[in-house]
């Protein structure tokens, strides 16, 4: 079970907050009245089979998808129609299911980019070589992939390119990260120290996780929302979702 970080408030608002959310496709109702509460610091998992709703949601506190009704609160303020980068310029960075490093450019400018779209964007003032540079040292030691920084990254292996992408969204500087299923493709023990990466950005920033590997699920988050055909069919501690009998018959399959 994941420690509770420096950042857990006792106290106070949360950090992202949801009101009858809700998006609909036509007749499809891929999201659909969604109560949701993270506090700071926390790593919350979002699980449910295909189709459930998750990327969705995620895809709607990250911007890229307007919702068709309800609202979205970060750090108590309304950011529902706030576009997608200004989003980001909030804290909010959404890593994706599928890599999207840009494979032409060498890895450090990669991670260079985003420190200076982002951190720069959020301050409204360009930053300077040196402090890019510090960003980015930061960001690769942190992922472990230190001595890349010259290679393209199309040339890295699957999992370090998934590791240049988690690096890329730390020098954005976040305040919630979003991993959308950060484990896929990845081998054994490059699952154990995505493991451990992830709780080690929890002691700088909220983490929200949407995974399948129910064992990394089990390992990493303190609190557990189930989806559903668009909706939350329950929220709890890994142990009360392992022991619930919706659960078990809807997804755990047991």
């Amino acid at each position: 079970m994941a420690a509770v970080t420096p950042l857990r408030q006792a106290q106070g608002r949360p950090l992202l907050q949801t009101h009858g959310l809700s998006k609909h496709f036509g007749g499809l109702h891929a999201v659909e009245d969604v109560e949701l509460a993270i506090p700071h610091g926390e790593i919350r998992a979002i699980i449910g089979p295909n189709g459930a709703g998750k990327t969705t949601l995620v895809s709607l506190f990250s911007g890229r998808l307007q919702p068709s009704s309800g609202t979205i609160l970060f750090n108590g303020e309304d950011v529902t129609r706030l576009p997608a980068h200004g989003r980001v310029r909030k804290g909010i960075v959404y890593t994706f299911q599928v890599t999207s490093v840009f494979g032409n450019l060498p890895c450090y400018e990669n991670v260079a980019l985003a420190a200076q779209r982002q951190r720069g964007s959020q301050s409204g003032v360009a930053l300077k070589e040196s402090e890019i540079a510090d960003h980015v040292s930061q960001a690769f030691a942190q992922v472990g992939l230190e001595g890349v920084e010259n290679q393209l990254a199309a040339n890295l292996p699957y999992g370090h390119q998934r590791l240049l992408e988690v690096a890329m969204g730390l020098a954005a500087g976040p305040e919630l990260l979003i991993l959308d299923e950060p484990t896929q493709g990845l081998a054994e023990g490059e699952i154990a120290r995505l493991c451990e990466l992830v709780q080690e950005i929890s002691k700088q920033a909220t983490v929200l996780l949407i995974e399948h590997n129910m064992s990394v699920v089990m390992e990493l988050a303190e609190r557990i929302t189930v989806m559903n055909s668009g909706k939350v069919l329950a929220e709890g501690t890994p142990e009360e979702i392992e022991n619930n009998p919706q659960v078990q018959e809807t997804y755990l399959g047991t």
